[in-house]
């Protein structure tokens, strides 16, 4: 007999080599029904893998992400397989599940792919799943594993064995398909019953613009047809809060091929956009003790040598500027953090000095390859809401909480209810992927982990994903229509103060080392609008409104009147224009609603004898004639109370 601990803390005893699928079934036969996968002793796997020892149980339904990975992967598996019945000799690079579905990157030869024959996939996959189809789990020698592929000419598959060690490579087969994979899997095909597959794209293998193309396959599935039904209807939703359709229509920042693919450009409304942004930041960072710096925009390579980001970003970076002086080379600053070192050695500092905050508005640029970049979200030049906290080690826990505190203050802001925090730790199995000391690193990773418990964070935990020289507690957010975004981050470092041998007198009067936060509350500027944008699509609350109001005459006789109106609400600070188009009011009113601007005031004949606007908001419609001083006043106070309210 084993133990099997389970989730709430009971232990039950079985007869050794029962499967979690089994386990599943002697609780409730609707909980079988429903169990996708199950996590024996941390390890995730399928429900029919015997459990041999004792161990902790976690079983998994659609719900959690481990049960939607086993489904999705499952159905990787399940497209490739319908595409080589369609597609003899198709070879098969990877296949993984992602956030929303899965994709395969395939190889089909002389043949051609297109949106056209997604359809008939996707009928052949529900053909397979329909029957049943087992999916066998077998461990294989790298040897057998090389053979298999080799006389299946696939190169690809070939290629990633040769990085894997001996020991540690298992094939999975369905009906007629062997893949290369580690699983976890579904027990067999039957629970897909929804499927589609989303759109066809071009990936370079590996991801190195110098390899082959491959052709890339997205798709998602479901367990039910309705709930496909639903999600096809969100990304019609999501399609029309796209935040490159939407900055496009509101005129906020646009790319130019002559300036460079990801680099954009902010217009007046997106420039005023972020300033208010940034200023209400500014605001809170000085409530909490920041100091504004600002930073060039390059620096020497020594520099980015010394912090360590050169060795673990070069290949992602613009290659080196090199000057007339022999042997000059400098860098577009990949980040602002080496050059906020240097500012703390300006000069000497004791502990009564610390903690010292020094925050920048820094733009940073990194070399993203063409084929990744998406609008606002990927781009090549992006401004950080920088900071970087150095502070004693008796002080790192309250000052991380600090900045939790400001990261709850943004999101209550805008709005962003629905989020968690991710605890990123390092990978002990490769700890050349970082710098510093397994002391450092514990004692950084420990700090966070008691942080965020302090602050009643829900967390999740996840190896491998830490900063090269820190681990971090990024934020996920959940937008209005679900989707989950990565937006602040917060970065515990004992590496860089080292590196940089920043020290401050303690009050013993020896040298002591600081420890530094990096945080980030928006993330970056262009992705933070970017969600932003589309979590609200395009209808901002009036204190950050780039436009909060527009002022429509019925016709040309009112534009004097128009303009004064202007005026008087502009020397109120209120943000307004007027729209004097030599168009019909109807069309002004539908032009600028769909600008998302706040209030739309329309003036004419009675407005201007009566010193009035007629006032119409944004998705109420009109609410009356206000004479013009009180509405300056109205607007005035509620842009007040929001603004206390931040």
């Amino acid at each position: 007999m084993i133990k099997i601990t389970f989730p709430d803390g009971s232990v039950k005893e079985y007869e050794k080599g029962i499967t979690p699928l089994a386990v599943a079934q002697q609780i409730s036969r609707r909980l079988a029904e429903e169990v996708l996968a199950a996590s024996v002793n941390g390890t995730t796997c399928e429900l029919n893998r015997p459990i041999t020892e004792d161990a902790t149980l976690v079983l998994y339904k659609w719900d959690d992400a481990e049960g939607k990975h086993a489904f999705w992967h499952s159905s990787s598996h399940l497209m490739a397989e319908a595409i080589e019945t369609l597609y003899p000799g198709t070879k098969f690079g990877i296949g993984p599940a992602i956030e929303n579905g899965f994709y395969y990157d395939i190889d089909l030869g002389d043949q051609r792919l297109t949106d056209a024959d997604l359809p008939k996939i996707e009928r052949k996959m529900l053909e397979l799943a329909r029957n049943k189809e087992p999916f066998h789990r077998r461990e294989v020698s790298k040897a057998e594993a090389i053979d298999y592929f080799s006389k299946k000419g696939d190169e690809y598959k070939t290629e990633l064995i040769a990085d894997l060690a001996d020991g540690t490579i298992s094939f999975y087969t369905q009906g007629h398909f062997t893949d290369l994979c580690r699983g976890p899997h579904l027990t067999d095909t039957s629970p897909v019953k929804a499927v589609k597959l989303t759109s066809v794209a071009g990936a370079y293998w590996r991801g190195d613009e110098t390899r082959k193309q491959l052709t890339r396959v997205y798709g998602i599935s479901f367990p039910k047809q309705k709930m496909l039904d639903e999600y096809l209807q969100l990304l019609e939703e999501a399609k029309l809060r796209d935040h490159r359709k939407l900055g496009k229509d509101l005129e906020l920042f646009m790319f130019s091929p002559k300036v460079g693919q990801g680099l954009p450009m902010w217009l007046p409304k997106g420039a005023k956009l972020r300033e208010q942004l940034e200023n209400f930041l500014k605001k809170v960072q000085k409530d909490y003790g920041y100091e504004q710096v600002i930073t060039p925009h390059i620096g020497q390579k020594e520099l980015y040598i010394a912090s360590g980001h050169y060795a673990k970003y070069g290949k992602d970076s613009f290659q080196p500027i090199s000057t007339p002086q022999e042997g000059e080379e400098f860098l577009l600053k990949p980040m602002n953090c080496p050059h906020h070192c240097e500012m703390y050695r300006f000069k000497p500092r004791s502990y009564k000095d610390l903690p010292v905050r020094y925050a920048e508005f820094g733009t940073v640029y990194r070399y993203e390859q063409s084929g990744e970049l998406h609008g606002l979200t990927r781009v090549r030049g992006f401004t950080q809401d920088d900071a970087h906290i150095f502070c004693r080690p008796d002080q790192l826990k309250n000052e991380f909480i600090k900045v939790i505190e400001i990261i709850f203050r943004i999101f209550r802001a805008l709005d962003f209810k629905d989020f968690i925090a991710q605890v990123s730790l390092r990978d002990p199995n490769d700890k050349e992927k970082y710098i510093g000391s397994d002391e450092n690193w514990e004692k950084a990773e420990r700090a966070i982990i008691e942080a965020a418990a302090e602050k009643g964070l829900q967390t999740t935990v996840v190896t491998g994903e830490a900063a090269f020289y820190g681990p971090k507690l990024d934020f996920m957010v959940r937008d209005a229509i679900g989707r989950k975004w990565q937006l602040g981050t917060i970065q515990v470092d004992y590496n860089l103060p080292e590196r940089f041998d920043l020290d401050y007198t303690g009050a013993d009067n020896h040298k002591h080392r600081p420890v530094m936060i990096h945080r980030a509350p928006f993330g970056s500027m262009e992705r933070f609008v970017a969600v932003l944008l589309e979590h609200t699509a395009g209808k901002f609350p009036l204190w950050l409104s780039p436009e909060q109001a527009v002022v429509l005459p019925v016709s040309e006789k009112y534009n004097d009147y128009a303009q004064k109106v202007t005026q008087t609400l502009n020397l109120s600070d209120i943000r307004t224009f007027v729209d004097d188009r030599n168009e019909k009011i109807g069309k002004k009113i539908r032009d600028n609603e769909l600008k998302r601007i706040p209030f739309l005031l329309i003036v004419g004949e009675k407005e201007e004898q009566s010193q009035s606007v007629s006032v119409r908001k944004q998705g109420k419609g009109d609410i009356g004639a206000i004479p013009l001083p009180y509405f300056a006043i109205l607007i005035g106070k509620e842009v007040k109370r929001q603004m206390e309210a931040l």
